[in-house]
């Protein structure tokens, strides 16, 4: 198995929340949610029991039809599973636990019982139609797992140089070209693979992109077999498929209708919170007046979209043809894609600042001429005041955006980054890093 963030968030539930709650691990298909219940089940538990919704016996179904009275519930759950439960030092896992509503609304009387402990896991857990009929428990310790981020890929690879990267970064000096070039040479391998654990696992055992690529590919097909199950118009499948396209085209905010090729109407805003809820995509969203607050102001008419693996956008990106085109892997491992293809670095940067536990701003405004605008890509915010961050794949003198905003806010500004593939340097406030370095400055902020 490998070294999950989660699981070090499923041993503090054990140790202080777990007499009252139930941990529920949410995020989306194949980021190794049950992989990592049911190892953490065997190291910290005298016993489980794990049983899956997606694959479960009708025997073992029988069982949850009547749990009124809960001795005879354990009785019979021991005896169709062969496993011994022990007061205390047992645990359950509800794996893919929407599929069950009813299951899941009796966590409250299990975790009131108080004799064992309980994991869930589950895919598009929040969508109205699985939890529309029942009363959604509120004894739920929410672990969100995301793909895996760049340490938990690293450590994977048997590469132990994040923290040294850190000790790097915190002394604020050059890495050196020959260094910088071998960091991100590392890094663009992390981009290409993604942090979906079978295909991280495939490029550990040594498998080439082509056979990489053709995992992500299954990934995606099982998104989309999740879409048409939700909405058999396919319109929900059409809008992830055009979060790279929109991004490509450089526009300021996601467009629905771009997607679905129609005008936007009230059901389509209803299968987009769906998508959202599927935890497939992450969502920027405009923050109109940054002075004040940065959630406060966001304007939730105008967003932009990303995926929640970067494996999984530079699949999706390049999925045209129907045999994969390996010279797309080879020149983003050597750092010969075409300039304008910094938006795949945009999309990591987001899944980064996700995963550090941050949420997603921008802020756009139009120049002095009114026919073009400004936009920070990202924009954080630290110790009351602003942080913006500028992306780029290669050039760096042209930052105007972010130096009319540190002109504009400049009582508001705490620092000012611009990431790239380029070393550590700096002109007079603006921070420059490698790309490889945002995880660091996301600690400090």
């Amino acid at each position: 198995m490998f070294e999950r963030k989660a699981f070090n968030q499923l041993l503090e539930w054990k140790e202080k929340y777990s007499q009252n709650y139930a941990a529920m691990l949410e995020g989306a298909r194949r980021v190794g949610k049950s992989t990592i219940a049911e190892e953490f089940a065997k190291n910290y538990f005298k016993t489980y029991i794990k049983i899956d919704f997606a694959n479960v016996k009708e025997e073992v179904l029988e069982v949850f039809k009547d749990i009124a009275n809960l001795d005879v519930f354990f009785l019979r759950l021991q005896t169709v599973t062969g496993i011994t439960l022990y007061k205390n030092e047992s645990v359950i896992i509800f794996d893919e636990i929407q599929r069950q509503p009813l299951v899941r609304q009796a966590i409250k009387y299990l975790v009131a019982d108080g004799r064992y402990k309980y994991i869930e896991t589950g895919s598009l857990i929040s969508i109205k139609k699985n939890v529309q009929d029942i009363v959604i428990p509120s004894e739920e310790y929410f672990i969100q797992v995301n793909p895996m981020d760049y340490e938990e890929f690293l450590l994977a690879t048997g590469n132990n140089t994040f923290s040294l990267l850190r000790e790097l970064y915190k002394t604020g000096k050059s890495v050196g070209e020959k260094t910088n070039r071998k960091l991100m040479r590392d890094f663009r391998i992390y981009m290409a693979v993604g942090g979906m654990p079978q295909a991280v696992d495939a490029y550990v055992s040594g498998k080439n992109f082509e056979e990489i690529d053709k995992i992500k590919r299954g990934i995606l097909k099982l998104y989309e077999e999740d879409f048409y199950k939700i909405d058999k118009s396919g319109r929900l499948s059409k809008m992830y498929n055009s979060i790279p396209p929109q991004l490509s085209l450089n526009k300021k905010r996601f467009v629905i209708s771009n997607a679905t090729g129609k005008r936007t109407t009230l059901k389509d805003k209803e299968i987009f919170s769906e998508l959202l809820d599927s935890k497939t995509v992450l969502i920027s969203y405009n923050t109109t007046n940054p002075e004040i607050s940065l959630s406060a102001t966001a304007d939730e008419d105008s967003y932009k979209m990303y995926l929640s693996d970067t494996g999984l956008f530079t699949t999706l990106l390049f999925n045209s043809a129907d045999k994969l085109n390996t010279k797309i892997y080879a020149k983003l491992l050597s750092d010969k894609l075409d300039a304008n293809l910094g938006y795949l670095y945009e999309n990591v940067a987001a899944q980064m600042i996700i995963a550090s536990g941050n949420k997603l701003f921008y802020h756009t405004w139009k120049k002095a001429d009114m026919a073009h605008d400004y936009e920070i890509d990202f924009l954080l915010a630290s110790k009351a005041k602003l942080v913006p961050i500028e992306v780029k794949s290669s050039a760096v003198n042209t930052h105007k955006s972010i130096t009319e905003f540190c002109s504009k806010f400049s009582r508001k500004i705490y620092r000012q980054y611009l990431f790239s593939q380029k070393d550590v340097d700096s002109k007079e406030q603006l921070l420059y890093k490698p790309i490889y370095m945002l995880p660091f400055v996301l600690e400090e902020l």
